[in-house]
């Protein structure tokens, strides 16, 4: 199980299976269960945790399977994913700003085999090398991030692969409700030949966010 839930002090916690056991990536704690080192997964500091959290099923990011993941930032989120698809997975962790990707590579893709990391322009996927892949998760906190994600879908995620679409809604508009906002980058993927499955805010996390899990 590389996913695991447990109940500490009232509340759910998620844990995921280290990949290299002894490492952190962040401030995470470290915990042995049945034997085997697990690592918290806090969701303050991860949209994905807060989702799954919130009612996202467990099972959108399997073992084996290969991950597209578009802005890294630092790797938080991207280690844990990199947990979950474990040794037979990949995660192509794609990120923009040269300073924070230095941070990916130093704190993640030097200690995981699993992740190959790209500093690149997610607006043109020419630019990483790769194949079809299960999954697209993008996080860009950009006006056009639904249209990056619909555009990095059709050129590499695979006939009825899995779009994991974080949607910050004051990058989009500042004015607007959230809430008409989230409806609205639903519905552009929806034109865009998408199938909405769910769609989850991510507040009491991440305020003015929400995770959009579509298949394409």
């Amino acid at each position: 199980m590389k996913l695991r839930r447990e109940e500490r002090d009232g509340r759910t916690s998620l844990l995921t299976k280290n990949l290299v056991p002894g490492n952190k990536t962040y401030n995470e704690d470290l915990l042995i269960r049945d034997g085997v080192e697990f690592r918290t997964w806090d969701p303050f500091r991860s949209k994905l945790a807060a989702a799954i959290l919130k009612g996202l099923p467990d099972d959108l990011i399997r073992e084996g399977d290969k991950v597209l993941y578009l802005g890294t930032s630092t790797g938080t989120t991207p280690s844990h994913v990199s947990d979950i698809v474990g040794e037979s997975g990949l995660v192509v962790g794609v990120e923009f700003a040269p300073r924070v990707a230095r941070e990916f590579v130093e704190n993640v893709a030097r200690k995981r085999k699993n992740v190959i990391p790209y500093v690149a322009d997610a607006r043109d996927p020419s630019s990483y090398s790769l194949t079809k892949c299960d999954v697209v998760y993008c996080d860009i906190a950009q006006q056009d991030q639904t249209e990056i994600a619909i555009l990095n879908c059709r050129r590499l995620l695979k006939k009825g692969g899995r779009l994991l679409l974080i949607v910050k809604a004051r990058s989009i508009d500042v004015i607007r409700e959230p809430k008409d906002v989230f409806r609205e980058e639903s519905r552009k993927l929806e034109a865009a030949g998408f199938h909405v499955s769910q769609m989850i805010e991510l507040s009491p996390f991440d305020k003015d966010h929400a995770l959009i899990y579509a298949t394409y």
